[in-house]
């Protein structure tokens, strides 16, 4: 008995190794060329139905592939609607539990339904615009492209939110390659924008790009709905979504809001509150209340990384410059920016510990404000290198002094 029991383990063991050589190969083959018809042909007479994990499979596969090569963003896009298009409709097992409104996903699909009918709209004004009978009227489609910009919201809580709980499930594709996407669609919108803004008659430069983005934004609501929504119900907890329903109002929506506060069937207690408790430091002592509020009133943001590049801290003052969630927290913070900008966080961090530099500022006009935005490594007494500190302050106010203010008259 122990050995047919054997023989069933062995060929169970075989046959999935065997259907994930298969999954690898497709991705591979893609990448290396081959016509998306001959290697949807072989996916369907070997594979067929792909369960939501192999989904995510075949999405890291396809990450570890790419980040091998240097491509231009028009070949990711080709490999991923390549990829998008041989798993569309074979995926099983994805049925949604999160049908109770204010649940984050729940909202996240409530969006989706919102941003298809924006979707619809454009493309009656779109049709109209390219029409011969009539002058465009590049106003109307500027409208709805600006009401399609508020997409902004909806893909930024998914990669400050969402993300982040993946990724301590070990689960990475989509941190790159989602997040890769969501920056050409909004770039595409960016762009056709532009193009609407100094418009000077060329209608097809308009439309193509804007036909782009509702390809790329469909595509994007098949692979949430299907494989990243799955994924995260599947494996994030209960506590996780309370965190991720609170956050989610500090980012915003997207053209449409939760129908209600979403509330468990059990109760909830916040495990990070803070009760009591005092630090001694070498220059005095307080409460972790004290020391919470003197960080929260200090007129800066202040986040602290350790040395290992994780998010252990950030301040929480009222006016924040850039947008934080508590899901950063543990978070490496390669991960917490887009993927054209990570390498110049990486090569920084390097430099400070190295000991190649002890510091390094910027400073860029965002909205409103002028940020300041200063790096400082953090070394102990004997030099070892500690954490790096980040800290952003609006300079605009500051660069408006002038004269004197004493204290005194």
């Amino acid at each position: 008995m122990s050995e047919l029991i054997n023989n069933r383990e062995q060929f169970k063991a075989h046959h999935a190794a065997t259907r994930d050589t298969l999954l690898k190969n497709m991705v591979q083959d893609l990448v290396n060329g081959k016509s998306v018809e001959e290697v949807k042909t072989q996916f369907d007479a070997a594979v067929g139905r792909i369960t939501v994990e192999e989904a995510a499979e075949l999405s890291r596969l396809q990450k570890e592939l790419l980040a091998a090569r240097a491509l231009s963003p028009e070949e990711i896009t080709r490999l991923a609607d390549a990829h998008l298009s041989i798993i569309e409709g074979k995926i099983v097992g994805n049925e949604s539990t999160a049908d109770e409104p204010g649940h984050p996903i729940h909202t996240f699909k409530l969006e989706n339904r919102a941003i298809e009918n924006v979707i619809e709209q454009l493309t009656s004004v779109m049709n109209a615009f390219q029409g011969e009978d009539s002058p465009p009227n590049k106003w109307a489609l500027h409208e709805v492209v600006n009401a399609l910009l508020d997409i902004d919201k909806h893909y930024t809580r998914k990669e400050q939110l969402l993300f982040p709980y993946l990724e301590k499930y070990g689960i990475t594709g989509p941190s790159v390659n989602m997040w890769r996407l969501d920056d050409y669609i909004r770039d595409s919108l960016k762009e056709a924008k532009r193009k609407l803004v100094s418009y000077s008659g060329d209608r097809m430069a308009v439309i193509k790009e804007l036909e782009f983005a509702v390809e790329q934004i469909s595509g994007m609501i098949y692979r949430e709905e299907n494989i990243l929504f799955p994924m995260a119900l599947s494996n994030l907890t209960e506590d996780e979504w309370v965190k991720i329903a609170r956050e989610s109002d500090d980012i915003g929506y997207c053209l449409a809001a939760p129908e209600t506060k979403w509330k468990p069937t059990r109760s909830y207690v916040d495990g990070h509150a803070i009760t009591g408790g005092y630090i001694k430091m070498e220059t005095g002592v307080l409460s972790l209340k004290q020391l919470e509020l003197v960080f929260n009133h200090l007129p800066v943001d202040i986040t602290f990384i350790d040395h290992e590049d994780i998010v252990r801290y950030f301040s929480h003052g009222k006016e924040r410059i850039f947008a934080r969630t508590k899901a950063v927290i543990g978070r490496t913070v390669q991960n917490c920016h887009p993927p054209k900008s990570a390498h110049i966080v990486e090569a920084l961090l390097d430099d400070f510990k190295s000991g190649r530099k002890d510091s390094e500022d910027f400073w860029i006009r965002i909205r409103d404000k002028y940020a300041y935005i200063r790096y400082f490594a953090v070394r102990d007494e004997k030099g070892d290198y500690i954490g790096t500190l980040e800290f952003t302050q609006n300079i605009e106010p500051i660069q408006a002094i002038a004269g004197e203010k004493r204290i005194r008259s």
